[in-house]
C-alpha cells in the first residue's frame, strides 16, 4: 500500500487539481445554495403555470411544522443545524494550517469599529432600496407576497427567528462570497466573472419569492462582492445580511399589525 506524504508543521496542503476543483464546487453547492437555487427554479415555473398572477400568490418564510411546541422548537433547531453544516465543510475545505485558518475565506480577526459600524451602513444602504424594490415588484405584479414570519407566537419565537438570520447570514455569505469566490479564483476566473456570476446564484435561489426577489438580490451580490473584492473581509457582509434579516423577521409581525394594507396575509 502506497504511503501518503506526511506534511511538515505548518506546510499548507497543496492546491487540488482544477477538475477536483469543478468537482467539489458542484458538490458544495448542491448540499446547499445550489440545490436551493434548482428548486426554486422549479418553483417560479409552478407558480407561473398557475391561474394566478404571482402578485395574488404567496410563500411564507420560518413556519411553525407541527401544533406539539417543543416538538416544533426541536425542528427548527434542527433545520438550523443541518444549513450550517455545508458551512463547517467549506470552513475545512478552506482551512489553512497557518493563522489566520481561515483567510481564504476572508475570515481574519473581528474588528468591532469596522465590523458593526460598516455593516450597520451597508445594512441600511442595501435594506431601504430592497423594500422599495419589494413594493414595487408587487405594484407590478412580477413579486410573490412573502410572509417572512410565520411561527406560532411561544416564548422561543424570536430567539429562533434571530438564529434563522444568524444562519442565512453565515450560509450565504460563507458559500456565494467567501468558498465560491477562493475556489473559481483558483480556477483562474477573473475579478468581475466571479462577482457576476455569485450574482446570479444568490438571485436564483430566491426567485420562489417572484422576479423582484431576483433581481433584489443579485444587485446585492453584485454590491456585495465589490465591497468583498476591494477590502478582502467577510465578517461585515455576514453580519450586515444578520442584520438585514433579523430586521425583517422580528419586525415583520409589529408592522403587519401596524400597517395591515401593506402586508396582506398568506
Amino acid at each position: 500500500m502506497r504511503e501518503q506524504p506526511v506534511l511538515e508543521p505548518g506546510r499548507e496542503l497543496p492546491t487540488p487539481s482544477r477538475t477536483r476543483i469543478r468537482a467539489e464546487i458542484v458538490i458544495v453547492l448542491m448540499l446547499s445554495l445550489g440545490g436551493s437555487a434548482l428548486y426554486s427554479i422549479l418553483q417560479i415555473i409552478d407558480d407561473l403555470s398557475q391561474p394566478e398572477s404571482l402578485a395574488s400568490q404567496s410563500t411564507s418564510l420560518n413556519t411553525s411544522t407541527t401544533t406539539v411546541q417543543y416538538v416544533d422548537l426541536a425542528r427548527q433547531l434542527v433545520g438550523i443545524a443541518v444549513d450550517l453544516a455545508p458551512v463547517a465543510l467549506v470552513a475545512y475545505l478552506l482551512w489553512r494550517a497557518s493563522r489566520p485558518h481561515l483567510s481564504r475565506l476572508g475570515i481574519d480577526r473581528f474588528r468591532p469599529r469596522a465590523d458593526l459600524g460598516g455593516a450597520a451602513l451597508i445594512a441600511l444602504a442595501i435594506g431601504i432600496p430592497g423594500l422599495g424594490l419589494y413594493f414595487a415588484g408587487r405594484a407590478l405584479g412580477f413579486t410573490v407576497n412573502v410572509v417572512p414570519t410565520a411561527l406560532d407566537s411561544y416564548w422561543w419565537t424570536i430567539p429562533v427567528l434571530l438564529l434563522s438570520a444568524i444562519r442565512s447570514g453565515l450560509q450565504e455569505e460563507f458559500i456565494v462570497v467567501g468558498y465560491l469566490y477562493s475556489r473559481l479564483a483558483d480556477l483562474g476566473w477573473g475579478r468581475w466573472t466571479i462577482i457576476l456570476s455569485a450574482a446570479v446564484l444568490r438571485g436564483s435561489y430566491h426567485l420562489y419569492q417572484g422576479f423582484g426577489a431576483f433581481v433584489g438580490n443579485a444587485v446585492m451580490g453584485v454590491v456585495f462582492g465589490w465591497i468583498y473584492t476591494r477590502w478582502g473581509r467577510l465578517l461585515p457582509l455576514v453580519i450586515t445580511h444578520c442584520l438585514l434579516d433579523a430586521a425583517v423577521f422580528v419586525g415583520y409581525p409589529f408592522v403587519a399589525a401596524a400597517l395591515p394594507g401593506l402586508f396582506p396575509k398568506a
